[in-house]
């Protein structure tokens, strides 16, 4: 041990007195004999001075600067190779060693890698040139070291030419993991990828993004700073300044502990095989070098505190690389670790959530303002840099909203009040149906009733009215697949019904008031009720059924709304749609006609009248229909097309029944046979009387020498047509009670009429 002692003593005194190179032995730092040599690498001293002279000397300079840290390393390395000798791990083979000093500097360490290359006693210390190197048999077996990576990569270059294992024991630059490169280098230090990583997620951990990078001007802190920002940013951490210091610096503080097992001796391309499956232990931990060659050992992390005026430097945690974590070991470091979050290192106040980040001009992205995310966007964490879009189909969030909503889904509900009273307007026109159908029943036998065309007709309209007024309650409640096909069919085909009917009746009406020949001898030829109303009515029915079967009316769910979902009845074709509302004008237009030619007809027999009010109501509510329908949106839309039925229906309802059922309950007087005939008789005298005066003032005009014989003669003339007509008229109106009563009263009374 005194020795060993007064040894190190001595190798201390030349490493600190060290003089400039004379021969290769002068090189050499420390050196041992033995069977097989492993060289070392340190950088014992801080820097080798440059030569004076210009150009410089090509020579190796004298090393200044003495670090007592890297001559313990190199003190552990004798250490541990003694320690095998004296073991029986290799019984008769001596380990022996090179140890070179680098001083910190790539010159002096590729000299020393041309010395471990050159070849195993041989007089002259040459490095030979070969093809293939497997035969060749160096000074050394395998190399430790260096401490920089930039020394480490350069070495590394060198010693790939043999495949001679290099172990590193400081260098921890990430690009030395790649075996293409570098195949064999190991190191027992992880990678600088999981030292920035590391850092990275420590920073975020603190909550912090704007930070500022101090890195030295060498591989090892170009390399780290490199792959640092690339973490930095996949964290959200923006670097505010980088500072570059001098690559070496005369304090260092950094410690590795080396401990290596040597198995047995082999060849340089066998040894760096079984260096890289070893395992070794150490304190109860297992250490092995992975595919990359690096150890899977984690970090430290220290906290550097100042006190009372000295810095002290305290464990914090442990980084396992592996698992990405940091392992508290107690509960004082783990309320240091929650003052780091009280530590603010931002650019920007952070944006809560229901926020996005705005860039602004600034170049750094931790530099933004806050903005709310738009309507039918959210965002549900801190920072984000966008809003996240809701699906608009089911979705709806509002401005600044952490989250999405569920759509409602609404239609034109029962308990709506729109619909309530929608509802009550149908109740109320069945009431009324219902009412016209019990009087008309009860006043069977009354002209009145005789003269609408008889109680079949009149309870097919009614029955018609009654249908369209129930039709609306289709349009109300949730859609489904049945109502959406019903209501509008039933509605068309019901309602075009009632048009024909009521184009007989007024075809009737015409007919029996006629008193042109040729008129009344066209409507006799086209008055065919039955295959009429029943053609009318089935042109229709095919209509609709084409819509059915090939564009059928569906639920569809009109999402095109921010926060509701509209059910409603898609009409399937616009075409078939309107067509059915079309041909239903086109026979009310008809009916119009009609009825507006016999206008003028006796007051108490005038349906004609009535018929061209209600016709005209028809026409204004659809009319109307057609533009507000189109701009009408939501779940009301059914309620704009329950309205004008409501309007239609009511207005041929009130215009066809409500006059007669006055007359009927109100002015019974004037609902008799005899009432009914003389108003008959009246009418027809007076139209006969008006038609032979304007006979007479025309046939005043053809010859003003004959006034007198031809006014005798117009006269004579004219009071025969009168009496004709008035003949004619009461014929057909007798007629036409003949055959009411005919189909009501018993065959005997047919000759009171």
């Amino acid at each position: 041990m005194a020795l060993l002692i007064i040894l190190i003593t001595c190798f201390v005194i030349v490493l600190a007195t060290s003089q400039p190179c004379e021969t290769p032995d002068d090189f050499v730092a420390v050196t041992s004999p033995g069977h097989i040599i492993i060289g070392g690498l340190f950088a014992i001293h801080e820097k080798m001075l440059s030569s004076e002279d210009c150009p410089r000397r090509p020579q190796i300079q004298k090393c200044v600067g003495f670090e007592i840290s890297v001559f313990l390393q190199t003190l552990a390395m004798i250490h541990s190779i003694e320690m095998i000798n004296n073991s029986p791990l290799l019984s008769g083979v001596k380990l022996g060693y090179e140890i070179y000093d680098t001083c910190t500097e790539v010159t002096a360490a590729m000299a020393a890698t041309l010395r471990f290359l050159s070849q195993f006693n041989c007089s002259r210390e040459r490095v030979a040139f070969q093809c293939d190197y497997s035969s060749y048999m160096p000074r050394v077996k395998a190399v430790i070291g260096a401490g920089y990576s930039e020394i480490t990569m350069a070495v590394s270059r060198m010693l790939n030419l043999q495949l001679m294992p290099q172990v590193s024991y400081e260098s921890t630059a990430e690009i030395l993991s790649d075996k293409i490169r570098f195949p064999s280098f190991l190191r027992t230090v992880p990678s600088d990828f999981y030292q920035t990583k590391a850092m990275a997620h420590l920073i975020q951990k603190s909550g912090w993004n704007w930070i500022g990078i101090i890195t030295t001007d060498d591989d090892y802190g170009r390399l780290a700073l490199s792959t640092f920002a690339v973490q930095a940013a996949a964290n959200n951490v923006c670097i505010a300044f980088k500072e570059v210091l001098p690559a070496f610096l005369s304090d260092s503080t950094i410690e590795v502990r080396i401990n290596q097992t040597l198995e047995k001796i082999i060849e340089e391309a066998q040894l760096l095989h079984v260096l890289k499956n070893v395992t070794f232990t150490d304190g109860g931990n297992s250490f092995r070098f992975d595919a990359h060659g690096d150890l899977n050992i984690g970090y430290d992390v220290v906290l550097w505190k100042e006190i009372d005026g000295h810095m002290t430097i305290a464990k914090m945690a442990e980084y396992d690389l592996q698992n990405d974590v940091f392992i508290i070991t107690n509960q004082d470091t783990k309320n240091e670790f929650r003052n780091l979050k009280q530590i603010l290192s931002k650019c920007s106040k952070e944006c809560s959530p229901g926020e996005m980040k705005k860039t602004t001009k600034s170049q750094h992205i931790c530099c933004y303002e806050c903005v709310s995310c738009p309507e039918n966007h959210y965002s549900n964490q801190t920072d984000m840099d966008h809003c996240i879009l809701c699906n608009n189909e089911t979705h709806w969030a509002p401005v600044r909203s952490t989250t999405c909503f569920e759509k409602e889904v609404e239609y034109l509900n029962w308990n709506d009040s729109l619909a309530i009273l929608l509802v009550a307007l149908s109740l109320l026109g069945i009431t009324f149906v219902l009412a016209i159908g019990i009087i008309f029943t009860r006043n069977l036998n009354t002209p009145v009733v005789k003269s609408s065309g008889g109680l079949l007709v009149c309870y097919v309209i009614l029955l018609c009215h009654l249908l369209n007024f129930a039709s609306t309650g289709f349009f109300i409640g949730e859609p489904q697949d049945f109502t959406c096909k019903t209501r509008q069919t039933l509605f068309g085909v019901t309602f075009t019904l009632c048009v024909s009917c009521i184009l007989m009746k007024s075809l009737k009406i015409l007919l029996a008031f006629s008193f042109d020949p040729k008129l009344q001898n066209f409507l006799k030829c086209l008055y065919k009720p039955v295959p009429i109303i029943f053609t009318c009515t089935g042109i229709q029915v095919v209509i609709c059924t084409l819509w059915l079967t090939y564009a059928a009316p569906a639920v569809e769910e009109n999402v095109s709304l921010p926060r509701v979902i509209i059910l409603e009845c898609e009409e399937g074709s616009i075409l078939a749609f309107g067509t059915m509302l079309g041909y239903i004008a086109i026979l009310a237009f008809i009916c119009f006609l009609f009825a507006f030619k016999g206008r003028k007809l006796p007051e108490n027999y005038n349906e004609a009248k009535f018929i061209t009010f209600g016709m005209l109501i028809y026409f204004i509510a659809w009319i109307t229909f057609i533009p507000v329908y189109a701009t009408t949106f939501g779940k009301y839309l059914p309620a704009v097309e329950i309205i004008v039925i409501l309007i239609s229906n009511y207005g041929i309802l009130c215009c066809t029944f409500f006059p007669k059922c006055y007359v009927i309950l109100c002015k019974q007087e004037t609902n008799t046979k005899s009432a009914f005939l003389e108003l008959i008789y009246s009418y027809s005298s007076h139209s006969a009387d008006n038609l032979a005066r304007s006979h007479a003032s025309l046939d005043s005009t053809n010859s003003s020498s004959t006034v007198t014989h031809l006014s005798s003669s117009s006269k004579s003339v004219a009071w025969q047509k009168s009496r004709d007509l008035r003949a004619q008229a009461f014929a057909n109106i007798c007629r036409e009670n003949v055959a009411n009563v005919s189909r009501t009263l018993p065959r005997k009374r047919i000759s009171s009429i």
